[in-house]
């Protein structure tokens, strides 16, 4: 910018500040409006944008980084795309602001003007503003013009912290903005005056976007983090406001909102996270838009973005566009429960393959059809949506990286740069020619990358690179245009980057890659906290590897000065190990790579920051603390005494060690074993100086090291650690990345390793300073550029030197692209690794022994193949020629038949094929089962259960289960329902008559509001008051106004309390409460008597009883099924036991075996599901059965099926229990039945006694357990059945109860069509007797309404009096006439109004007598009668008496006016009233009517029950007695006839008798509380009388204090309602203008003052130049005397006296005529000033003083006396 321009800038500013100064004192004292910031004023932005921290007192330059070119784009932020016009984009590049020229390509730059960062961009709808809402402490909004960039506007005080998002409205007239936490304040701007018009916290979430409605300027939506949110500009009383409404999700799940559009209408149409739409209808979901099928409209995120020609366009993150019918979306509505409504795209354009929307803008030509898309995945598209057979496909126009920029490097021989990042792109850019070079996408992402050193590749063209999966590839850069040409050439074509070796040394992401100084070994570090080292050259080898006890963050290896070759490996959890670089010659084992035995130091960072913090804070108090003792020291010199205060110190910062570690960020070499570490964390804001610990034995994860000394990073950076240094190749300049973003330059003295020159820096912000964390930085080879790249995916290029410069040094320099290599175009291309599951080298080499056994085998089974494929085709020749042989000759298939093996694999393809066939029989199978299910469901589960008997064993006792049919469910709950219903329908409609009770009420009240008495009459003033005293009497009628409100609010309290109060007569409401609980519920047999009985709960009473005795069948049926499989269970063991008493009576003696007992056996009637329970042979026989049975018809014989089968299945279990017998029966074999013919010694004799005598108490103890579970078993059964017993007979009583019913239902069936046409009757009767009472009731509530109005124009009237007593004044003598004149009598004009001829409405006027005058009136025309006689024949009450002020007349004439329509509206209530009191009287006579009617049919209805009750009492009942209930006993014995006893249940008796009991001590607690009542009424009444008596002395002090104040008793309600007096504030502005002319005259008047002071002070400067010609004049006489002395010495002495006594005299006349004459002169011009200073009645302005008197002048001033002054002095 121009200094002319500057210079402007400032004028500008400057008038802005002083009219801002002047404009806020006028709206202090004037309460004028706000002046208006001029249209060409703007601000200055050298004076705003934010510029570098440098050290104070350095030589640092200001310019010491100048900013080249912005390689990246932050793809990830919301909205990071606007368009100026065609040809620019505006987006945010973490601190700038980024303008690009879409053609050429070229940027230009605006900083952040507050150093924190840019939150959000916003365009003017016309293109020619924009605004950048920045981040930081109190962050501003800062507005520039277009094209020229200068700010315009900058609006302050919107949000604490950042804004996330800016926006203006339709017509550019207004600006919203939305803040971030902690203030979340959204703001609405008038930004051309720099003022917050509203604004409120939107909500306390993250907001993503907030805009105006196109179609209705006052609403606005905003949207963001699981929300969104409707709000309204609405007008309020104290002005518009901000309203907003949450949105609600309903049944949807909230979602993340990114994007919406507003419909015309007023609806929302929004997107969603799943890819649906969302059309709000208020604020909730009318119905969610998906497309046909349930398909999502979009894959992911949708953002609906434009409506045009009635069609919705929306984006989504699936890189696709469509458009949708609106119409169609906005007049959705959901046919379902799942409020969906399908829909299908109209077009729809796939923008590319894995690109991201996330945001749109329009090109500003007019009917342009042309977007530009913001990429999330890094590109910026221009896409044309006009859908045509013409429109071109979509055109990239920008690429960048997507996301964090994982690594950058640059080459160590050109200006070249090469990035990777987490979007698996490697790109490689010419910051000097300002652009990118190549590019190339892998399968994963890239995390590390190193340019080879001229080392390893003296083209300067290897490229290392480290991916997520752990793969390393190196990548050879080259231009493929000139394979022919040498290296260094200019750059021509594009470059290319090509695969020369990949492999994988690492399972995790790869993070760090590192040549040796020496260029022979690369070492590579991962997260999976391995190191690996390779040799350097044609093709990389690798050597081994070491484990680290952390994820690797950098490696760093020694530099030449060191004596030896070292690697430094920096982890992220404060682990340094430094190892020593290993041999490639020397020889490892081969079955692992692993090098346990290299060289290794280790060192863990421990944290002692708390520590140095502690220090600081220890040095400090020790300052503060002799600080204090020298002043003491000063104050005890001063005073004698001395006194001495001990303060409590407080306690010193405790030593913290953060747990879990603080990361380390990066670290370098100082000296041979020494390094510098930057830590994050708690333990950031310092550089460790560290060093290896000489105790190295210790294990490296339990050791803590601290280190020996650090240095402080200045400027408070404590939460701002440093994340990469980097050096320039001079070592004079340390570079530091920073955690906020920011670029940090510490100059450095030569060979300064321990950094003690590091003091002086300089700092700027470059990238976001949230989330831009700066971690890589980097100088060219040349040192002349400085390159960055952040975690916010921006890359910018920093020139050492001004671009002027620059471009002298560089102006025959270019980037050199390296060339290929010779015979490259006839190399194979490298292979790559592209399997995600591809071993690592490791890995592969520790499964390589395994898998070369595994090919062996492999090779192995392939000859084996071979081989039999050979003897099977021999073995085919020799069955061929077997069968050629002769029969006798020919082998057998079984003597072929050499191994087994092969008939066994027959066997399995057999099965197979088995397999195969029931597949193919698999649906026959199938039916036949169904049939099966269907059969058994017919005749086997129409039974809920069958019939089981369970016998006992050793009796003949059994219990059988009851024969139960399926039971159906009964529609007892749809009765229910249908019977809750009903009764709801009739509670509903007693309760619709008093829906609108309370509507009179509120509409009486907007009449009272309307009918409101204006108390203050408006004046016939013609002096216009200001708007202070306007607002003074506003308030005072305010206060009026709220005084009467409080009266009237006391006026109701008092009448509610008057209503509460209760009557003399009345009772307590809780005596009659608990009397009417008593008759409602007191336990009267006649009352119970009373409930209804009808059929239906008769009938429920039925279903009832039957469930009820379902139930106890089915578990006394459970009980039973649940013995039988006990029994089943015992008859299996009872078998068990008897095989093994056969096995012990086999090895006794025959006279020792005790026989064995009886088996039980199961019945058929025990399990009689087994009887449908067919196998295999049952089956088999049926077929048989069937064969036969169509013989035997062919041959004339009937035959029964399932007889012979039953038959058959008899005798077949006859067998097996004859085969089960011979089993159980005890032989002995022939050998124990023979008799021992040798002799046994006594030794076997003692061992076979003892044997003996085992397998006797084993059979003794077998035997007793058998008889044990039999009787045990029996004595369940027995238990059982005497159960089963117990409720066959309840289930009898069950059964006659169930009869019962039965009858009652019959009975009642036949009364109820008679009882529902009563009942019928009934409810018509209350539904009536309901509405009239609702009616009645509101017509009641209206005429309390009326009475409290009419109350209330009463009090108007009183309040009319009070005011027109208190216009007259205290001592008026026109009293008694004005208030004749107020209280007379007139006739009334009213004015109807009645159509002319020519339809023009003309008022007719009708004299009406008042003659509806209250009464009040009345009585004040018989109390002024007198008075009126008096003045008659004197005064014409139409007329203003002379004398009177006739304001005051014409005053008193509109209060007589408004006393007459007070009067009127008081009749007009009365007539109304008196209308609701008739319609009340004919309400209640109605309701006594339909009273009656209700009780007759009531009494109707109690006639049927009675009927009914007493059918119902004839009925015969079967009570089963016995004898011990019977206590009708007469003398001693019971009657034969029982027919006149009365049964009774003995609880209930019991319970009457308890009953009788308690009310009797109830009565004596009902005495007692009689007696306290009493006592406390004769209190009541005592301390009612109390006061009374105080009340009326409270009333007499009241009236005393009245007299004294006011000298009468007043109506304190009516003073406080009085209103202000306009006349005295008329007065008042009158005063109020007079002083202001007279403040004019003497304004004027000092004007004349100050023109004559400023004639005075000329005169003065004339006269003091006078005296000064008259001082010069005297010195030259002097001079003169002494030369007339020096001549008169040598003159003779007498001639010399004579001459000098004549020349003394003639002086001394002059000298004399000349002070008399400056006597004169003064004296003029003092009478003159005194003359002019008492002109218009002021001396001297009051803030003067006044002149002091003039002294007598020397010489003569210049004025009208100027002639009389010698002609000598007028020269």
């Amino acid at each position: 910018m121009s200094e002319e321009n500057t210079a402007s800038l400032r004028k500008e500013a400057a008038s802005h500040e002083n009219t801002k100064g002047s404009t806020d004192l006028s709206l202090e004292t004037d309460d004028e409006p706000k002046k208006q910031l001029p249209e060409d004023m703007y601000y200055e932005y050298e004076e705003l944008y934010s510029r570098p921290s440098i050290t104070p007192d350095s030589d640092i330059p200001e310019n010491l980084l100048h900013l080249s070119y912005s390689f990246g784009y932050d793809s990830a932020r919301r909205s990071n795309l606007n368009l100026l016009d065609d040809r620019n984009l505006i987006i945010v590049a973490g601190n700038l602001l980024v303008l690009l020229d879409i053609s050429t390509k070229e940027q230009r730059y605006l900083r952040s003007c507050s150093g924190g960062g840019i939150g959000s961009i916003a365009v003017h709808p016309s293109k020619e503003h924009f605004a950048v809402a920045e981040k930081g402490n109190q962050p501003n909004i800062i507005v520039y013009e277009y094209p020229s960039l200068r700010p315009y506007r900058i609006l302050r005080g919107g949000t604490e912290k950042a804004y996330y998002f800016v926006n203006f409205n339709h017509d550019g007239s207004l600006l919203a903005s939305v803040g971030s936490a902690p203030d979340y304040m959204l703001t609405i701007w008038d930004w051309k005056q720099e003022e917050v018009m509203l604004s409120c916290k939107a909500v306390s979430q993250e907001v993503y976007r907030v805009s105006f409605s196109p179609y209705n300027p006052g609403l606005l939506t905003s949207s963001g983090s699981r929300h969104i949110k409707f709000w309204k500009m609405a007008p309020t009383f104290t002005g518009p406001k901000l309203e907003g409404v949450m949105g609600h999700f309903g049944k949807h799940v909230a979602t993340d909102i990114e994007g919406y559009v507003e419909v015309p209408d007023g609806k929302v149409i929004s997107g969603t996270s799943w890819g649906n739409l969302l059309l709000w209808d208020g604020n909730t979901i009318k119905v969610e838009i998906c497309r046909k099928e349930g398909r999502n409209c979009h894959t992911g995120t949708v953002q609906p973005f434009s409506i045009e020609d009635g069609q919705l366009m929306t984006i989504g993150s699936d890189g696709v566009v469509r458009v949708w019918d609106f119409e169609g979306i906005n007049t959705a509505d959901s046919d379902s429960d799942s409020s969906r409504f399908e829909i299908e795209p109209i077009y729809e354009m796939p923008v590319g393959r894995k690109v991201c929307l996330s945001s749109v803008v329009k090109s500003s030509q007019a009917d342009s059809f042309v977007w530009f898309a913001q990429d999330s995945n890094g590109a910026i598209w221009k896409l044309d949506l006009s859908f045509t057979h013409t429109t071109p496909d979509p055109e990239c126009l920008f690429s960048f990286h997507a996301g964090a920029i994982q690594s950058l490097d640059v080459s160590k021989k050109s200006h070249l740069m090469a990035t990777t990042a987490l979007d698996r792109y490697v790109k490689v850019f010419d910051f000097l020619a300002k652009k990118e070079l190549t590019t190339r996408r892998f399968n994963r992402r890239g995390t590390a990358l190193c340019w080879a050193p001229s080392l390893v590749n003296q083209s300067g063209g290897l490229l290392v690179t480290g991916f997520e999966n752990g793969v390393v590839r190196l990548l050879e850069l080259y231009n493929p245009q000139r394979q022919n040409a040498l290296s260094g050439g200019n750059l021509e074509g594009d470059a290319k980057l090509r695969l020369k070796q990949a492999f994988k040394p690492h399972d995790a992401s790869v993070t760090a890659v590192a040549y040796d100084r020496n260029g022979e070994i690369l070492a590579t570090g991962s997260t999976d906290r391995t190191v690996f080292f390779f040799t350097v050259g044609q093709k990389y080898d690798p050597i081994g590897f070491i484990h680290v006890p952390g994820p690797v963050t950098k490696l760093e290896w020694s530099p030449h000065s060191h004596s030896e070759n070292r690697l430094l490996i920096l982890c992220q959890t404060g682990h340094v190990i430094e190892v020593q670089c290993p041999d490639p010659a020397a020889q490892r084992p081969t079955k692992t790579f692993h090098l346990p035995d290299l060289p290794r130091k280790s060192f863990r960072f421990r944290s002692i920051k708390s520590q140095i913090k502690r220090e600081e804070e220890i040095k400090r108090r020790q300052a503060e603390k002799e600080k204090k003792e020298k002043e003491r020291e000063e104050q005890l010199q001063q005073s004698t005494e001395q006194e001495e205060d001990e303060e409590e110190e407080e306690e010193l910062p405790p030593i913290y060690i953060p747990d879990p570690p603080s990361p380390l960020y990066c670290g370098f070499y100082s000296q041979p074993g020494q390094f510098w570490l930057s830590m994050g964390g708690f333990d950031s804001g310092y550089l460790y100086h560290c060093k290896f610990s000489e105790n190295q034995e210790e294990d490296a994860d339990h050791r803590q090291d601290e280190p020996f000394d650090f240095l402080p990073v200045h400027s408070n950076t404590d939460d701002d650690p440093i994340c990469s240094i980097t050096f320039s190749s001079s070592r004079q300049l340390l570079l530091c990345g920073m955690h906020s973003g920011s670029i940090r330059v510490y100059p450095l003295q030569s060979q300064d390793h321990n950094l003690t020159s590091m003091k002086a820096y300089w700092s700027i912000s470059v990238h976001d300073n949230q989330n831009g964390h700066l971690r890589h930085i980097c100088c060219s080879h040349d040192d002349l550029f400085v390159l960055t790249a952040g975690d916010d995916g921006n890359i910018f290029s920093f020139s050492l030197l001004p671009s002027e410069d620059l471009q002298k040094s560089l102006q025959r320099m270019t980037a050199k692209l390296p060339s290929p290599r010779v015979g490259l175009e006839n190399e194979t291309l490298a292979p790559d690794i592209e399997d995600p599951a591809a071993y690592s080298i490791e890995t592969a080499r520790q499964r390589l022994e395994s898998d070369q056994l595994r090919r062996e085998a492999e090779a192995k089974m392939a000859a084996k193949q071979k081989k039999l494929a050979e003897l099977q085709k021999k073995f085919k020749q020799v069955l061929n020629d077997n069968q050629k042989l002769p029969e006798h000759v020919r082998l057998k298939p079984e003597e072929l038949l050499q191994n087994q093996r092969f008939y066994e694999h027959a066997e399995r393809l057999k099965a197979q094929k088995v397999m195969e066939v029931r597949k193919q029989l698999a649906w026959e199978q199938e039916r036949c089962s169904i049939a099966l299910r269907k059969l058994q469901d017919w005749f086997r589960d129409s039974l809920e259960s069958p019939v089981v008997t369970v016998v006992a064993i050793s009796t003949d006792h059994r219990v059988s289960t009851y024969h139960l049919p399926t039971r159906t469910e009964l529609p007892t709950q749809l009765r229910r329902e249908c019977t809750s219903s009903q009764s709801n329908g009739e509670k509903s409609a007693a309760l619709e008559p008093r829906k609108s009770k309370a509507e009179p009420a509120t509409d009486s009240s907007k009449e009272n509001e309307e009918e409101g008495l204006p108390v203050r009459v408006s004046s016939l003033a013609k002096i216009k008051l200001g708007d202070r005293q306007e607002e003074r009497l506003r308030k005072a009628a305010k206060k009026a106004e709220q005084a009467r409100a409080k009266i009237e609010k006391r006026k109701q309290e008092w009448a509610q309390i008057y209503a509460e109060k209760p009557n003399v007569d009345c009772e307590d409401p809780q005596d009659v409460q608990a009397i009417r609980e008593a008759r409602e519920n007191i336990a009267d047999f006649m009352e119970l008597r009373r409930t209804r009985v009808n059929t239906e709960s008769k009938r429920e009473d039925l279903i009832g009883l039957q469930e009820n005795i379902h139930a106890k069948q089915m578990e006394m049926n459970g009980r039973i099924v649940a013995l039988r499989d006990s029994k089943v269970r015992l008859v299996s063991r009872l078998h068990t036991q008897v095989q093994e008493l056969q096995k012990i009576q086999q090895r006794l003696a025959a006279h020792h075996r005790q026989p064995l007992p009886s088996l039980p056996i199961l019945l058929p009637e025990e399990t009689p599901e087994k009887r449908l329970q067919c196998s295999r042979s049952t089956l088999e026989r049926y077929r048989v059965l069937m064969e036969q049975g169509k013989t035997f018809k062919e041959e004339g014989k009937a035959v029964s099926l399932l007889e012979e089968l039953e038959k058959d299945i008899e005798r077949e279990k006859e067998k097996e229990e004859q085969q089960r017998g011979e089993e159980g029966s005890l032989t002995l074999p022939a050998s124990e039945e023979a008799v021992m013919v040798e002799e046994l010694s006594e030794l076997e004799e003692e061992l076979q006694r003892k044997e003996e005598i085992i397998l006797l108490y084993e059979q003794n103890s077998l035997l007793e357990q058998m008889e044990k579970s039999v009787s045990q078993f029996d004595e369940e059964l027995l238990l059982l059945r005497s159960q089963k017993l117990h409720l066959d007979f309840q289930l009898k009583l069950a059964d006659l109860r169930q009869l019962t019913i039965f009858q009652e239902m019959q009975l009642l069936k036949q009364f109820e069509r008679r009882e529902e046409s009563l009942q019928e009757k009934l409810n018509t009767c209350r539904k009536e007797e309901q509405n009239i009472k609702s009616k009645l009731e509101e017509c009641n509530e209206q005429l309390e309404l009326r009475k409290r109005g009419i109350g209330k124009i009463q009090e108007r009237e009183k309040a009319l009096t009070a005011t027109f007593q208190a216009s007259l004044g205290e001592t008026n003598k026109f009293e008694d006439f004005l208030t004749k004149v107020f209280k007379k009598k007139v006739k009334r004009v009213k004015k109807k109004e009645q159509t002319g001829d020519e339809g023009k409405c003309v008022f007719i006027e009708e004299e009406e007598d008042s003659d509806e005058d209250s009464e009040e009136g009345d009585d004040w025309d018989d109390d002024y009668d007198s008075d009126a006689e008096e003045g008659r024949a004197a005064l014409d009450e139409s007329v203003c008496p002379s004398g009177c002020e006739p304001k005051l007349f014409d005053n008193t004439l509109q209060l007589r006016e408004l006393r007459l329509d007070l009067e009127e509206q008081l009749a007009e209530e009365k007539k109304i009233a008196e209308a609701l009191k008739r319609e009340s009287d004919a309400l209640a006579k109605k309701e006594k009517l339909v009273k009656g009617n209700r009780k007759a049919v009531e009494d109707d209805l109690e006639l049927i029950n009675r009927e009914k009750q007493q059918k119902i009492n004839e009925l015969d009942v079967v009570v089963p007695l016995r004898l011990h209930q019977i206590e009708y006993v007469t003398d001693g014995s019971m009657p034969s006839d029982l027919s006149q006893a009365l049964v009774l249940n003995k609880s209930e008796l019991n319970r009457m008798q308890q009953c009788i009991k308690e009310l009797q001590a109830e009565k004596l607690q009902q005495k007692e509380r009689h007696r306290q009542a009493r006592q406390q009424h004769t209190k009541l009444l005592r301390d009612g009388r109390d006061m009374t008596t105080e009340i009326q002395a409270l009333e007499k002090q009241c009236h005393e204090l009245m007299m004294a104040k006011f000298g009468r008793v007043v109506d304190l309600d009516a003073v406080q309602m009085l209103s202000g007096n306009r006349r005295l504030e008329e007065l008042k502005q009158e005063k109020l203008i007079k002083e202001a002319e007279n403040e004019e005259e003497i304004k004027e008047w000092d004007t004349k003052v100050e023109e004559a002071r400023q004639a005075l002070m000329e005169a003065t400067r004339t006269n003091t130049d006078h005296l000064r010609s008259m001082t010069a004049l005297l010195e030259q006489k002097k001079e003169l005397e002494l030369k007339l002395k020096s001549r008169q010495r040598k003159m003779g002495q007498q001639e010399f006296q004579d001459y000098r006594s004549r020349v003394d005299e003639e002086a001394i006349q002059k000298l004399q005529e000349l002070v008399k004459t400056q006597s004169q002169q003064a004296k003029a011009l003092r009478t003159e000033i005194s003359l002019l200073s008492s002109k218009g009645g002021h001396v001297l302005p009051p803030d003067q003083a006044r002149l002091p008197p003039l002294a007598p002048l020397p010489t003569p001033s210049i004025n009208s006396h100027a002639g009389n002054l010698p002609h000598n002095l007028k020269h």
